[in-house]
């Protein structure tokens, strides 16, 4: 949208509608998947400390907003199909769903850039077609851009409309999963030198 990130505090890039997901799970082990998805709603409470410490719980404004706020981590815990799941503590379900409760908090922010990344690493072939389909949900209802890094190719290629290749992080084609997976360079670094 015109605006260099570059230097910026990550809550500073959150508000500006830009949420992620990681390699390497982020979650808050020792919350349930709820106050998970809740933490990722924490832009949207107004309430403040005091509203909240003196009563906001039990009535008046912050209650008002918190209330709203779950209602929308209901709606993605209900998109994401973890419903069974929703007072577990994070740190005790299998890894596939831990991965499905990131997206969630990433969802819970309510992005206009949603960065992915390997979020299919680690998984078993029916968590990736869970994750694949999800990802394609999220962009035709949610998420006006997805920007995914993945090494899965098979996956990168069924679910992409535009693919960027990078061989030691210098980009060597950018196109159509058609265009590239044709692309010389491209056969060259990732299957070798047929030759």
């Amino acid at each position: 949208m015109g605006h260099s990130i570059n230097g910026v505090p990550s809550h500073k890039i959150a508000k500006m509608g830009i949420s992620r997901t990681f390699q390497n799970i982020e979650l808050f082990n020792g919350l349930t998947v709820q106050d998970n998805l809740m933490a990722g709603r924490h832009f949207y409470m107004t309430g403040g400390f005091w509203g909240s410490f003196l009563g906001g719980i039990y009535f008046g404004k912050a209650h008002r907003e918190e209330i709203q706020q779950r209602r929308i981590v209901e709606e993605i815990i209900d998109f994401l199909e973890i419903e069974s799941i929703r007072k577990q503590i994070v740190g005790t379900l299998p890894y596939g769903m831990r991965k499905r409760v990131e997206l969630g908090r990433a969802l819970a922010l309510e992005p206009k850039l949603l960065l992915m990344d390997e979020p299919m690493a680690g998984m078993n072939l029916e968590e990736k077609e869970d994750m694949a389909r999800f990802v394609l949900d999220i962009y035709e209802e949610r998420v006006d851009t997805i920007v995914l890094i993945e090494h899965d190719m098979g996956v990168v290629m069924d679910i992409s409309h535009r693919v960027v290749v990078l061989d030691f992080g210098r980009k060597i084609a950018e196109g159509t999963p058609e265009q590239v997976k044709t692309d010389p360079d491209v056969i060259k670094a990732y299957l070798g030198n047929k030759s």
